[in-house]
Parts: C-alpha cells; sequence; structure tokens
C-alpha cells in the first residue's frame, strides 16, 4: 500500500525504473549490490525468502552473487525495500547514491542520470539537486522542486477558490509545475493568469471588452475602473506602486512575445531560463493578487 503521505507517486517511481531497466544503467555501479543497498538498508534486518539463510544480505549472496538466478533490475520491485510504495526520502536517497561519486565517478553519466530523473520527480514536485562536494565531485540530495514558485502561487490558488475557476487553477497549477520543466510555457501561462484576472473584474464591473484587449490595456481598464490611476491617487506612496504595476504588465507582455509560449519560434531561437520564469511568474502573480484584492475590497464596501 501506498504511504499517504508521500507526494511521489507510483506512476512516477514505475517511469522512473522503467527508463533504468530499457537503458539497461547498473544501478549499484561500481559497487556490489550488498555494499549498495548497504548504505540506504540496514539489510541484516530485512527478512530473507530463503530458508537457508536470514536476512536479506543472505538473499543476495546466493540469488546474486553464487547462483545469479534473480534478474538485475530485481531491486525496483523487491518489496522488503518497497521503493514503489515506501517513503519518498527512501526513494530519492535511493535515487542520489545511484550517482553518488563512490558509486558513478562519470561525471557524464551521473549528468545524464539526474537529468532522468529530474524529468519525472519534476511532475510531482521534486528534484535532485548538489548540496555540496567531495573531492571535487558532487554530492546530491533531494528536495521539493518547487518551494519559491509554490510559495509565490499561494495566493494564486485563493483567488481560483474564490472565483470558483477552473480556468485560473489550471494556470497556476501550469506556472507552478513547467518553470523549471518548461519555462516558455511558464512564462505564456503567466501572462494568461493576469488576462484572466482583469476580464473578470472588468466583466463583473459591467465593462464592455472587444476580445482584441493587449495586456497592458486590460491592466490600465482595470486600473480605471478601481480608481488606480497615478494621475488622480493622492498618496505618492500608491502612484509609485500603481506605476511599478504598470511596468511590471509590459515587462510580462514583453517576456511573453519574446520568450513565451504564445508565438511559433524559429528552432534556433534561445530557449528562457528557470529563472526568467520565476520572474514571469512572481511578477504576475503579484499583479493579479494585487488587483484582485483591491476589487474585491472596494465592492465590499460598496455593499456595506
Amino acid at each position: 500500500m501506498m504511504n499517504e503521505l508521500n507526494r511521489i507517486s507510483e506512476v512516477t517511481r514505475r517511469n522512473v525504473f522503467d527508463e533504468l531497466r530499457l537503458t539497461r544503467v547498473s544501478w549499484a555501479g561500481r559497487l556490489s549490490e550488498t555494499d549498495f543497498l548497504s548504505r540506504i538498508f540496514d539489510l541484516k534486518q530485512l527478512p530473507s525468502n530463503d530458508y537457508r539463510v536470514h536476512g536479506l544480505d543472505g538473499d543476495i549472496l546466493i540469488h546474486r552473487q553464487r547462483f545469479n538466478d534473480w534478474p538485475d533490475d530485481w531491486v525496483y520491485d523487491d518489496v522488503r525495500l518497497n521503493l514503489l510504495r515506501g517513503p519518498d526520502d527512501v526513494f530519492l536517497q535511493f535515487l542520489c547514491e545511484m550517482i553518488h561519486p563512490v558509486v558513478r565517478p562519470d561525471r557524464a553519466e551521473v549528468a545524464s542520470l539526474q537529468g532522468i530523473f529530474n524529468r519525472h520527480l519534476a511532475l510531482d514536485g521534486f528534484e535532485i539537486v548538489a548540496r555540496t562536494v567531495i573531492s571535487g565531485q558532487p554530492i546530491f540530495s533531494g528536495r521539493p522542486l518547487f518551494q519559491t514558485a509554490h510559495a509565490a502561487t499561494l495566493a494564486g490558488h485563493r483567488i481560483a477558490h474564490a472565483l470558483a475557476s477552473d480556468q485560473i487553477a489550471a494556470q497556476i497549477t501550469r506556472m507552478e509545475t513547467s518553470i523549471d520543466t518548461d519555462p516558455a510555457l511558464a512564462i505564456g501561462s503567466a501572462k494568461e493568469f493576469v488576462e484572466s484576472i482583469c476580464k473578470g473584474i472588468l466583466m463583473e464591473a459591467g465593462a464592455s471588452l472587444s476580445g482584441s484587449e493587449t495586456l497592458p490595456q486590460l491592466v490600465k481598464s482595470v486600473r480605471r475602473v478601481l480608481d488606480l490611476e497615478a494621475a488622480g491617487a493622492s498618496n505618492e506612496t500608491i502612484k509609485r506602486t500603481v506605476s511599478a504595476i504598470a511596468g511590471l504588465t509590459q515587462g510580462i507582455a514583453e517576456l511573453r512575445g519574446q520568450l513565451g509560449s504564445g508565438h511559433g519560434h524559429h528552432p534556433a531561437t534561445e530557449r528562457p531560463s528557470p529563472a526568467v520564469a520565476r520572474l514571469a511568474v512572481g511578477a504576475a502573480v503579484t499583479l493579479g493578487v494585487f488587483l484582485f484584492d483591491h476589487y474585491r475590497n472596494r465592492t465590499a464596501k460598496a455593499a456595506a
């Protein structure tokens, strides 16, 4: 049974192991299987399935070293190790040990395996990264992938819930899950998020929309509806904030046009970096939440 507290699904784990099988990766690297697994498990405390020995270490001795009647990939499905359904931290440790320099000294092979792991783990919000260096070689650990992105988009989820909007919820999910795996998609989703917030406010306020408005035009219309035009603001701080909002909006629109997913690009076009995507997502959520909260506050006061 899968641990209910796990965030890395059995689907993801099977996909990782299937790719390792297809590429015929030696999971223990240059170590013996007993030495490798002993870095993670107490093999003597895990039961044997063979009456001739005690402990999993004895099973490995007989069935992998003496008779070799177990398949090379036995470790992925063994219920005693429970890599498919056990705790996330054990699964991540297993992957990290596979690319530890003691196990695998070839840097190119390590980089390739790290890429495989992270491509699958990203779907569940995790990644494997270098946390320190020993003798010039990286030592890896697993961590949640979207700590920063998730913190930035929590308020966006609140808006989606308040509006009961599946569309906005989907945009936020795309932003969270694509920052590192598909930065162009994250940038495009960031722009769509702000557009959806603006259109929702304008429609609720009774404003007419042609459908051809640009993002800066939408934000300017919302600012007008909310009496946030800089020229009419009495507080100097609000004036500067509103001007900054306009700058953020224009920046997101330009990022979308230059690097985002909304336009066809030449194959040689530079791919946006996760850092740029994170900037776009952070700016979009900040802007969208500000406009939404200000609108809700105004309507609440008007109804009081």
